[in-house]
């Protein structure tokens, strides 16, 4: 599975989530928002994955959104996608997804569910296996 990744330019958590990609050796995709236009099926699948719809993905501490002079949530999605279009920085980043999880944002923890879950099972059974010898 090949992991998805938004970013933006100068962005800490950004440049967080793809070393621990690289480091982690998943496959990976990345696509630069701020240069790389998001089309409108990536718009829709990223809010389609959301659980919190546009909380979840739009950035409200973000300038391009403090200068906005509407409520997105009144925006039908292609009134949406054009103004993210036009104002990437809107965006929280990074954005991670494959064909079944989304993550909003960089966190240690919630990453590790793009590691492939053999792998996943195999280090908690050397964990255990570890804590029984000691």
């Amino acid at each position: 599975m090949t992991v998805t990744i938004y970013t933006q330019t100068s962005c800490t958590s950004s440049k967080k989530a793809l070393q621990w990609l690289r480091d982690n050796n998943i496959t990976y995709k990345e696509k630069r928002i701020t240069s790389e236009t998001l089309t409108l099926p990536e718009f829709k699948r990223i809010l389609s994955m959301t659980e919190d719809g546009t909380d979840e993905i739009i950035s409200k501490n973000s300038k391009d959104f403090k200068n906005l002079k509407c409520d997105i949530e009144q925006l039908s999605i292609q009134e949406l996608y054009d103004i993210v279009k036009e104002h990437p920085k809107m965006l929280r980043s990074p954005i991670l997804l494959d064909e079944k999880r989304l993550q909003v944002g960089y966190n240690e923890m919630d990453i590790r569910r793009f590691i492939p879950r053999k792998v996943r099972a195999y280090e908690l059974y050397e964990m255990q296996r570890l804590s029984y010898e000691s």
